[in-house]
């Protein structure tokens, strides 16, 4: 790879836009960097030639016209069940197909964080089918789309078609595939269907809840005749229950209800810019971030997913990364899982200063606690205190201070002589060298102050909002002084002390609002050491990269007003993710996972919208600051139906040519007053409701 460095944040623009200050020095800074300047440019245009779409967005999603050997896997999820779909074609063009189902709710023993249900159905797992009395042996894949649902369609026999249409339940423990016969021939042909009854049953002794069946079975089986321009549909369930339950499906209904879901989903928090890859890619990360919550016995909550984390909460997955955007999509199953994960991270508030586990798992049973303080409080307290501002509730907010109090307090009981917060590890778990004190730790805390201070004004404990004011002021300081280092050439941040290579989490400042370093530090997660194809490297020299850090640095370079730089990696991030070889989220990580769909992961790529590029930071249940930074290429740009601040209205800016001040911004309630604001696109807005 060719190096792509350049020693500020404006040369990086420049190389990037040719857009820059007019500031002289800056200017002679620029003019002795110019074929370096020139290299990154022609870097970043080709890199972006590198990708290669193998789907086609289209109006009503996305579209894979198969025309070589190829494999994916997406997960779509509901409230009882999860389905992990692995399909492609393989070298001979045939349909390749296993649906990994999982249950949550049937726990297995033992009952550890991964004691879900899980169970894999090839493509044997289908009624067995002939066309004129011969046995339908290869499905040629010729199409798959995807819509909130997955659709393959393949050709079985001359003139005959078979689409298949998997679709997660929305509240029912099951999947259901649609197969449709469709007859493009000119001859009617005898279609023979055999019936499907697959069982599995588990062992008592392997169950919580006992015995367990598993099952596949479809609704129709005989003989059909197919005439020209004919289709058939049949339904087959994939479903587990427990012992004794014998629970039936209307397939049809539960594929509407599944079209209903994602329907109401789109309807609000809607995104509305020139970007059509962007605009989809947020439509998909607001899917994938809110099915993803399963009804337990500990009420429902929100989980990762990808095979292995259901039925349990962490302070980072949940806390940190998804409750704060669920009031902006006004989704109340969304905003019920949030409000009860923070009273599972309640209940282990204590008075001796232990710290809360790591993850409260098996629907809230038990707890894992193998990587120790992760730095979970700061995570809990940053979190709460922006979902609670957000949803604009005050009584929820004030049974949510006791939480967001009691973990500020852990957090400063572990500062150190430096006046930095110490933690075990990070959210990493130890994966990556974390030190004694790291930088996402003090970031985060720092997150948290700003945010409860905001919210102990809103709620009347102005006294208790001007000391975590204080603190935030004094803990900037001391991050600077402790964190602050040259690492390999940048004046940046070492991530913990002692730290000599360039780690993926240097851009968390940025999103915090502190840019002391905002040059250097742009520059060097921009740089060959750190940024790939991929994203983001976790650490320089090794090949490991998380979406979550590249996503927070783009949420943070946009809250730097580097919106140019921010949108060319974005633009370029959103494509290869919602169009290349995986699709259609946002990832967990690779080698490890396999880049899993994780669902908190689609919440940090809409939180980059919210908050990066429009800017809006909640200040009250009815206040909040907004810097919708318009890039250069765009003239306007929308976000419709924000459900934040119990209310709902439009935020949408557009360029004035000739105008000192640049912008037009208007903010417009479905209930209220329209606002309107001659903005020069610097400091944020004011806005209340």
């Amino acid at each position: 790879m060719r190096k792509l460095f350049a020693t500020s944040a404006c040369a990086i623009a420049i190389a990037i836009l040719s857009a820059c200050s007019n500031d002289p020095q800056i200017e002679n800074q620029l003019t002795s960097d110019a074929a370096q300047a020139q290299e990154n440019s022609q870097y970043l245009n080709g890199l972006a030639d590198t990708l290669n779409d193998r789907w086609l967005l289209t109006d009503n999603g996305l579209v894979w016209d198969v025309n070589d050997s190829h494999q994916d896997h997406i997960e779509m999820s509901g409230e009882q069940a999860s389905a992990i779909i692995y399909y492609g074609s393989d070298a001979d063009g045939s349909l390749t197909l296993n649906r990994k189902l999982v249950w949550p709710m049937l726990r297995t023993i033992p009952n550890d964080t991964h004691a879900s249900l899980i169970h894999d159905f090839p493509l044997s797992v289908s009624p067995r089918i002939a066309i004129n009395g011969q046995a339908v042996e290869q499905e040629l894949l010729k199409q798959a789309s995807i819509d909130g649902r997955l659709t393959l369609t393949s050709q079985i026999g001359q003139g005959i078609t078979l689409t298949r249409l998997l679709s997660a339940s929305t509240r029912q423990p099951v999947m259901v595939e649609a197969l449709t016969f469709s007859n493009a021939s000119d001859k009617t042909v005898a279609l023979s269907i055999d019936a499907l009854d697959y069982r599995i049953d588990i062992p008592a002794e392997e169950g919580v809840y006992g015995s367990y069946r598993i099952e596949a079975s479809s609704d129709k089986v005989g003989e059909f005749n197919l005439e020209p321009d004919d289709s058939l549909t049949i339904y087959v369930d994939f479903k587990a229950t427990k012992a004794g339950q014998n629970r039936q499906f209307d397939g049809a209904k539960e594929i509407i209800l599944r079209d209903e879901y994602v329907a109401t989903l789109n309807q609000n928090l809607q995104l509305i810019t020139p970007d059509e890859n962007i605009n989809k890619m947020f439509e998909f990360a607001k899917l994938r971030s809110a099915e993803s919550i399963f009804r337990t016995k500990g009420g429902l909550m929100h989980a990762p997913g990808g095979g292995r984390y259901y039925a349990a909460i962490w302070a980072n997955d949940q806390a940190e990364y998804i409750n704060p955007f669920f009031p902006f999509l006004g989704n109340d199953v969304g905003n019920e899982s949030a409000i009860n994960s923070f009273e599972h991270f309640a209940r282990f508030m204590n008075d001796e200063g232990k710290a809360i586990p790591s993850s409260i798992i098996a629907e809230g049973d038990d707890i894992w606690n193998g990587a120790g303080d992760r730095g979970d409080c700061a995570m809990i307290a940053y979190g709460a205190s922006r979902f609670a501002l957000a949803y604009g509730d005050e009584e929820q907010a004030k049974a949510l201070l006791p939480l967001i109090d009691w973990c500020i307090d852990f957090s400063y009981a572990k500062q150190t002589d430096e006046g930095v917060i110490a933690s075990d590890s990070d959210e990493l778990e130890g994966r990556f060298p974390a030190g004694d004190v790291n930088l996402s730790t003090n970031m985060l805390t720092y997150g948290a102050l700003i945010s409860a201070s905001h919210l102990n004004n809103e709620l009347g404990r102005s006294e208790l909002a001007r000391d975590y004011q204080q603190r935030a002021k004094k803990l900037a300081k001391d991050i600077e002084a402790y964190f602050g280092a040259n690492v390999q050439g940048f004046d940046t941040y070492q991530y913990y002390e002692g730290n000599d290579k360039l780690r993926a989490w240097i851009a968390l400042p940025f999103s915090f609002g502190v840019f002391d370093r905002k040059d250097q530090t742009l520059a060097a997660v921009l740089s060959e050491h750190l940024w790939s194809a991929d994203g983001i490297y976790s650490e320089a020299g090794n090949k490991t990269f998380w979406d979550r850090a590249t996503l927070y640095a783009f949420r943070g370079i946009f809250a730097a007003q580097e919106t140019d730089t921010a949108m060319r990696y974005f633009k370029y991030y959103s494509r290869k993710r919602l169009l290349g070889e995986h699709v259609p989220y946002a990832v967990e990580a690779w080698p490890e996972g396999d880049q899993r769909h994780l669902s908190a992961e689609s919440a940090l790529y809409a939180r980059v919208v919210t908050e990066g590029i429009f800017g809006i930071e909640p200040t009250g249940f009815k206040r909040f600051e907004l810097a919708p930074y318009l890039p250069a290429t765009w003239d306007n740009m929308c976000l419709k139906h924000i459900r934040a601040f119990e209310s709902n209205f439009d935020v949408c800016v557009s360029r004035v040519e000739g105008s000192e001040q640049g912008f037009n911004v208007t903010i417009e309630q479905e209930l209220g007053e329209l606002q309107q604001f001659s903005w020069d696109g610097q400091a944020p807005i004011s806005v209340s409701l």
